[in-house]
């Protein structure tokens, strides 16, 4: 039963040159998320790894996923935000054409999961600490690089096995889900404020809320809440009643209230999550700060995979055009950003106002390598023929 379900999914969005698809592991508004394995996992000659994700919508509506493609081939580079190696256009039934981003497989599922394992009650002290200074080295990146990320969560943070074993940590946290990314906005007092907010209402920030300004502060307002988290295995809200969106929108935004820091954990957390929840932005603490504050400063050092992958990175930006699969008539274009993660079509959303969703930019497609030949005049220097379409996408 469950190898005919395996071909269905395969027949409905089609098999990739390199790769089988397999079991749907996430859904949201975006589209779905599978299970891949390739088809000759021992090849010499395949960049990909055995197992990855792939990230799925029909062309026609894939704008989205296409947007968040060109984020990751920006933020590509930190061992902390999950990568992506590659794109490709697959045909599923009655000619569909689809869309897919190959990436990274997060073996341990998402945080969400492993928080939902310790059944409301707190993941081990080492692994909050590990969990929350991988977060943070991704943020420091992801910000420095001039991006925000808007929707930080457990669901959006996965956890990926650790190559060598002896690691302070059998997983590492990686950043994944750039769906609702945007561009760092330069401070200036005419700026103009946006006229909605994106996101998950539980880990919106203040400001954003109130003012709809989302910048580097509000993923930080957004850690101290995943970690609150962690730390009590309950969302930052939810106390002795249940709330619904508008509940907690209006707690954040209307009162002086702040995410409950509960009196059993130690010192260096409580003095930690302060630093992040903190209304001014201009008082709350920066990932570069909390990366030097006692409460994950003390851990063993793991820079060893950090070298590790950038000299997997560097290795990919020798040939960022060409992946060669089994055969040699068979090639993929391979653009090297990262993400995954799947928000639900419910609670991770961006709101418009009316006047504002006319002004919405229209989705795009991006243009694809076409053909071998042109695969030929990109070995050497680049042709200006792809200058509008391919070098789009790899700029950094």
């Amino acid at each position: 039963m469950e190898g005919k379900q395996e071909v269905e999914v395969g027949d409905k969005y089609g098999d990739g040159l390199a790769w089988f698809r397999r079991s749907m592991i996430g859904k949201g508004g975006f589209g779905c998320v599978y299970l891949a394995i390739l088809k000759n996992p021992i090849s010499k000659h395949s960049y990909f790894p055995s197992v990855m994700a792939v990230k799925s919508a029909e062309v026609s509506v894939s704008g989205s996923i296409q947007k968040e493609r060109e984020v990751f081939s920006n933020v590509k580079g930190c061992p902390n935000i999950i990568r992506c190696f590659g794109e490709e256009i697959t045909m599923g039934d009655n000619g569909l054409m689809v869309y897919n981003l190959l990436l990274e497989y997060g073996s341990g599922g998402t945080l969400a999961d492993s928080i939902k394992k310790f059944g409301g009650n707190s993941l081990p002290d080492f692994e909050v600490k590990v969990y929350a200074r991988g977060i943070l080295r991704g943020l420091n990146h992801i910000h420095g690089i001039g991006y925000v990320h808007c929707d930080l969560k457990p669901d959006n943070i996965l956890l990926v096995s650790n190559a060598r074993s002896g690691r302070i940590s059998e997983f590492r946290a990686k950043i994944g889900d750039f769906g609702l990314a945007k561009r760092r906005t330069k401070q200036s007092k005419k700026r103009k404020l946006e006229s909605y907010w994106r996101g998950t209402p539980m880990y919106l920030s203040p400001e954003a809320v109130v003012d709809h300004v989302q910048e580097a502060p509000c993923d930080i307002w957004a850690l101290g809440c995943i970690v609150l988290e962690m730390l009590t295995g309950k969302p930052p809200w939810e106390g002795e009643e249940k709330l619904n969106a508008d509940d907690i929108l209006r707690k954040i935004g209307e009162g002086n209230e702040l995410p409950k820091i509960p009196n059993g954990i130690s010192k260096e957390a409580k003095d930690f999550l302060k630093g992040c929840f903190v209304r001014k932005t201009m008082y709350r603490w920066t990932a570069e700060m909390l990366l030097n504050h006692p409460f994950v400063e003390d851990l063993d050092d793991d820079d060893e995979d950090v070298e590790e992958l950038e000299d997997d990175e560097s290795l990919n930006e020798i040939e960022p055009i060409l992946l060669v699969t089994e055969n040699d008539d068979e090639f993929d274009c391979d653009l090297f950003p990262d993400d995954w993660g799947f928000p639900s079509e419910e609670d991770s959303v961006v709101y418009l106002t009316g006047e504002d969703a006319d002004n919405v930019e229209d989705e795009t497609v991006s243009t694809f390598c076409e053909g071998a030949s042109k695969v030929e005049e990109l070995k050497g220097v680049v042709s200006s023929t792809f200058d509008a379409g391919f070098n789009r996408f790899v700029a950094c």
